[in-house]
């Protein structure tokens, strides 16, 4: 038998752990609605004017890529490619092919060959042809870089080797710029950078474009890992389904771009429609050969 002060207790006991329990849950919920709006997690409904000494440094909120969809390359502004030869933007938007773009500059100690490095890589990777299915223009984001061809032309040879295609050279551009070209062309394409005075060299994102034909921004991918078959889906997409194969095609139709990442995710609700029309296929088809074969049967019977 328990006696009354130990009946108490349990009661203390029991009341104190339903509070314990009870209150957990909205403490974790008030800690992770504080968590969420720090700086750190940047939510949507974070405003970076309401915090002081918190959040990216100033030089850093110039930088970044913002995505310009749908949006036309200025095709007009004027640059030099790797000859040294002055040609116009649109001189790459006039062939009826999509366009991969990438802003670098060619001097660049790491990230710009990193980004470079990458697309190479995922190019190599998939059965489209450079010059034939689509083209690449690097464009260099330094100025001072205007009048040294020989930096674009050194980075040109460079990138063929890698690329490892024969006859594949009038499909890959690289071209320098002065300073206005450089912001028309940046700008129009969300492309951020800034001068390090300290490090002595430039701040910016890593990433690549893929334009339409006809210059209109349509893919964009980040960092410097382009998975091969997101990029072939991106370049299949803007040149409006004008290259692939019948399969690929359908591969991409069971896919979907998610601008946010910059890559490709398997669609389910496709897939689960494609597969519900096959199996009823399949079940029809099945009933047709039954059918068949229980009329050969009777006929034989008769």
């Amino acid at each position: 038998m328990i006696n009354g002060s130990a009946q108490n207790a349990l009661l203390r006991l029991g009341s104190f752990l339903a509070v314990l329990i009870f209150c957990l849950p909205a403490a974790g919920l008030a800690q992770k609605t504080e968590h969420y709006n720090s700086p750190l997690y940047a939510p949507k409904t974070y405003d970076p004017s309401q915090s002081v000494g918190v959040g990216l440094p100033e030089e850093l909120k110039k930088i970044g890529i913002q995505q310009r969809l749908g949006e036309k390359m200025p095709l007009d502004t004027e640059f030099k490619d790797e000859s040294g030869r002055t040609v116009k933007l649109g001189d790459y938007f006039n062939q009826g092919r999509p366009v991969v773009l990438a802003f670098v500059y060619y001097e660049c100690p790491m990230l710009c060959n990193e980004v470079l490095n990458g697309l190479t890589g995922s190019l190599k990777g998939i059965g489209l042809d450079a010059g034939k299915d689509f083209d690449v223009v690097a464009i260099s984001f330094d100025a001072r870089e205007n009048d040294k061809p020989d930096l674009a032309r050194n980075k040109k040879e460079s990138y063929m080797a890698r690329y490892g295609r024969p006859g594949t050279e009038k499909g890959w551009h690289f071209l320098t710029g002065t300073p206005p070209s450089i912001e028309a062309a940046t700008k129009a394409a969300g492309f951020g950078f800034d001068w390090d005075e300290k490090s002595g060299q430039f701040a910016h994102a890593g990433g690549i474009m893929v334009t339409t034909p006809d210059g209109r921004l349509s893919k964009y991918f980040y960092g410097i890992d382009y998975a091969p078959r997101d990029l072939k889906f991106g370049i299949m997409e803007s040149a409006d389904n004008k290259v692939g194969s019948a399969a690929e095609q359908l591969l991409l139709f069971c896919y979907h771009y998610d601008p946010a990442t910059g890559k490709y995710g398997l669609a389910i609700l496709k897939v689960m429609r494609i597969m519900a029309v096959l199996t009823i296929l399949g079940m029809g088809a099945m009933g047709l050969v039954f059918w068949r074969r229980n009329k050969q049967v009777r006929d034989s019977e008769s």
